[in-house]
């Protein structure tokens, strides 16, 4: 077993992202790599090369994403939509530095986690 894995038995004690997070980071993570993030916003910003040039742009896509996004107490998402329109606001901003983001990304939703 590779260091930092549980086995089978042991994941009834760790928790776990529900079902339905999983499911909204798995589909925004489609969305983008299929060119199909927020189509209204991106049309005709070709943000793929963009994103794969540095990997710290695609990190902080990822990080408002994550950030912006809201589960309740049962673990459902509430606000995917918001969520994927802030990192597209972030994503057209970087490829075109002339589009305002409304309102202004707060500190909170561009901080990285971790260490």
């Amino acid at each position: 077993m590779f260091a930092g894995t549980a086995s089978a038995s042991d994941k009834g004690n760790m928790a776990q992202l529900s079902e339905d997070v999983r499911a909204s980071l798995r589909f925004f993570a489609f969305y983008l790599a299929n060119g199909t993030l927020d189509m209204e916003l991106l049309d005709g910003v070709d943000y793929k090369p963009a994103l794969m040039e540095f990997g710290s742009t695609l990190e902080m896509v990822f990080t408002i994403y994550t950030n912006v996004l809201e589960v309740d107490e049962t673990g459902r998402v509430i606000n995917d939509g918001d969520a994927q329109i802030r990192a597209a606001q972030w994503i057209r901003h970087y490829c075109d530095p002339s589009y305002v983001v409304d309102p202004p990304f707060q500190p909170w939703e561009t901080e990285l986690a971790g260490p």
